[in-house]
């Protein structure tokens, strides 16, 4: 099943459940937030999650984009990426955990033919301040899904205040042979889906108090669902991929790890153009002048004359077109280009600086400080260019 397929499987299978379809935002949040990109699917709803009224009602179903840079160190592995689609139901004040598991558990194995076999799942077992999660023990004992009880893996929040609860998250087998372990043991347990009861809301002292209105947050990792449906080894393999896979190798020839961050950082760099944000020192611009640098020190570690200026015109418009941004390919591939020069023009400058006497030995904190604030290396650049 591709995911256009898988799109659709989902946002109608909730349709018929009484969800109604919203439209996903971009990757900005609204003006005011404190987080610079949208995280999960959840994210744009906080509003109506809180208990203002939804136009289109309780029951909620949407496609989500989002961006995580908590996970940047990890991608290049199988299952992270750097933008990444959401798919996303909720209950606002409606059904409770249980049903939505329940729901879950029907389009994996019912609607999407998923063996139930390769199914595990967890919950929450209580802590000193609030009970096990019960309902949704015996809901996957009721379906014969065997459960695994955890503490702190299985306790949801958005952030260190605000709403949370405790959540039940399903796993799929992606190992040969029969499953094995546990999901807390064996990493071959893939976690898909994640189902939260938001029950309490955390204030600023860390206590808990219990929400007027329960309310249920669903979310599913698009990519990462496609690439076991279709028996991938990764998320990079997927049908979302394919032109990446076809286009890059004959440009750029490179391993699988680099061939994987090369990829994702720069998929994601288009998609975070088209969104309207556009290189800086800080703040979103910094976020994507990140991911294109850190593209560039993958291409030229082992051929500096390897350019963004190389990169396919119908690559660019696929992903823009991908996520339904009216960006010209053209101006995004005009973009890139003047922060590879710059780029450029930085690492001359920083290894010139560095070549200093003063620089020669271990450096401090005042050093990096320094090097920051006068010359304008970031630590991360200052500590590759010496490991060159």
């Amino acid at each position: 099943m591709r995911t256009d397929q898988l799109i659709r499987t989902f946002v109608e299978y909730y349709e018929e459940r009484g969800h109604r379809r919203i439209t996903g935002s971009t990757l900005l949040p609204p003006p005011g937030d404190p987080v610079l990109f949208t995280t999960s699917g959840m994210h744009p709803l906080t509003p109506y999650l809180e208990g203002r009224p939804h136009p289109l009602g309780k029951r909620l179903v949407n496609v989500q984009r989002c961006l995580r840079t908590t996970d940047l160190d990890e991608v290049g592995d199988a299952t992270h990426l750097t933008v990444f689609e959401m798919l996303g139901t909720w209950s606002l004040g409606d059904y409770g955990g249980p049903r939505s598991l329940d729901w879950g558990y029907g389009l994996l194995t019912e609607g999407l033919g998923i063996d139930p076999g390769l199914l595990y799942a967890t919950a929450f077992a209580g802590d000193d301040r609030t009970g096990p999660d019960t309902a949704s023990v015996e809901l996957w004992q009721g379906l014969g899904v065997p459960v695994e009880l955890t503490i702190e893996d299985n306790w949801w929040s958005n952030g260190p205040v605000g709403p949370c609860g405790p959540d039940s998250e399903i796993f799929f087998w992606s190992g040969e042979g029969p499953p094995q372990s546990t999901p807390t043991r064996d990493d071959r347990w893939v976690e898909v889906w994640n189902h939260v009861t938001m029950t309490h809301r955390r204030l600023d002292d860390g206590s808990l108090v219990p929400l007027p209105q329960r309310n249920v947050d669903t979310g599913l990792g698009l990519e990462r669902l496609a690439s076991l449906l279709q028996g991938k080894p990764s998320v990079f393999a997927c049908d979302a991929f394919d032109p990446w896979r076809r286009l890059l190798p004959p440009l750029w020839p490179l391993k699988e790890p680099d061939l994987r961050l090369v990829s994702d950082h720069l998929r994601s760099a288009v998609v975070v153009l088209g969104d309207g944000v556009r290189p800086s020192n800080t703040g979103q611009g910094y976020v994507l002048r990140r991911l294109v640098r850190r593209v560039l020190t993958v291409l030229w570690r082992e051929d500096a004359s390897r350019s963004l200026g190389d990169l396919p015109d119908d690559l660019v418009r696929h992903t823009l077109d991908h996520f339904h941004q009216d960006m010209r390919p053209a101006d995004v591939l005009r973009t890139l280009l003047d922060e590879e020069h710059r780029f450029g023009r930085l690492l001359n400058r920083g290894r010139s600086v560095l070549a200093r006497p003063r620089f020669q030995g271990p450096l401090t904190e005042e050093d990096f400080h320094y090097l920051h604030d006068t010359h304008g290396l970031p630590r991360d650049l200052v500590t590759s260019l010496r490991e060159e």
